[in-house]
């Protein structure tokens, strides 16, 4: 069974993800990209697609042209959890930051 994080281990981790906003509504992080044009926005989605397909761990996302929106949360933990955290550190990766 997968936990939600606490609030602690939650403030901890988004120390170290200063790109993504955190949603209380939800208990998810989010992030916007924004990309030079469609192309690039896809070809990253793809690379995201791929890691997320080996994790068993899908984002909630939009892609509108050179915007790519991403949400992160674990539904079967009812919020944010450590899986989260390391897709958004593999996304983070994929992206140079």
């Amino acid at each position: 069974m997968i936990e939600a994080l606490s609030e602690a281990e939650r403030a901890e981790a988004l120390d170290g993800l200063p790109d993504w906003d955190y949603d209380e509504g939800r208990d998810a992080i989010t992030r916007q990209i924004v990309f030079t044009d469609f192309a690039e926005a896809f070809g990253f989605m793809a690379q995201v697609a791929i890691l997320a397909e080996k994790a068993n761990h899908h984002p909630e996302w939009t892609n509108v042209w050179n915007r790519v929106e991403i949400l992160l949360t674990t539904h079967d933990a009812g919020g944010l959890s450590g899986r989260d955290i390391e897709l958004a550190e593999k996304i983070d990766a994929i992206l140079g930051d």
